[in-house]
């Protein structure tokens, strides 16, 4: 099940404003440095953010996400036309031979349900050449990271550029804020990161003698 704030329309189109600082991602552009990958499967790609960064990189990149408003969104980027963009899950994704697989972000986290994980996984396994790598983040419980998560340490308010209102969020004829106008239950409430997010070490994925399991 896609999330709401992934798959509906009007918020993928503010969810690169609300989430601006992306420098989370220059961690992932060293490992893909620091494997020279030239091809690149984005698991989870949303807006596109992080693909096109590699595509500015010269890297092949893939990006697949089960959103199709956040595709949307990142196919009406400059440059789009140098990332492959497929709706869906992993499993809908052709034989790649990528050099590396990431998830960045929460994309790991929505991942939900045991069955779901593995066939994700499996699905990752088979999308990388032999040595190829996968990547991705998580939560580190022994961080205690929810002890901070209250309204005076994680609460904003982020007012929505007018060149986001009006027209291109289908309301041509009225002023209101995009947020604002949005079914009470569809506002984005968000916080600032917080600093618990630690990268996993590179895990391989060693094609060849061992099916699909890693």
């Amino acid at each position: 099940m896609v999330d709401a704030i992934f798959g509906h329309p009007r918020l993928a189109a503010i969810y690169d404003v609300l989430d601006s600082d992306r420098g989370d991602l220059d961690a992932y552009l060293g490992i893909a440095r620091e494997f020279a990958a030239r091809r690149v499967l984005d698991i989870g790609c949303g807006t596109g953010v992080f693909a096109l960064l590699l595509a500015d990189r010269g890297i092949d990149v893939v990006g697949v996400d089960p959103a199709q408003a956040s595709l949307d969104v990142a196919r009406a980027k400059p440059g789009a036309d140098r990332v492959r963009f497929i709706h869906g899950d992993a499993t809908a994704l052709p034989p790649l031979q990528a050099d590396l697989a990431t998830m960045t972000g929460n994309v790991a986290q929505a991942i939900v349900g045991p069955e779901t994980w593995r066939i994700t996984l499996r699905a990752s396994h088979a999308s990388l050449r032999q040595g190829g790598h996968l990547v991705l983040e998580t939560r580190d419980p022994a961080r205690r990271a929810w002890e901070e998560w209250n309204r005076d340490a994680s609460h904003r308010v982020t007012d929505v550029p007018r060149r986001w209102r009006g027209r291109e969020l289908g309301r041509s004829d009225r002023r209101r804020r995009a947020v604002g106008d949005l079914p009470l239950d569809l506002r984005v409430r968000h916080g600032r990161r917080t600093p618990d997010l630690g990268l996993h070490p590179a895990v391989p994925l060693p094609r060849g003698g061992g099916g699909g399991s890693s």
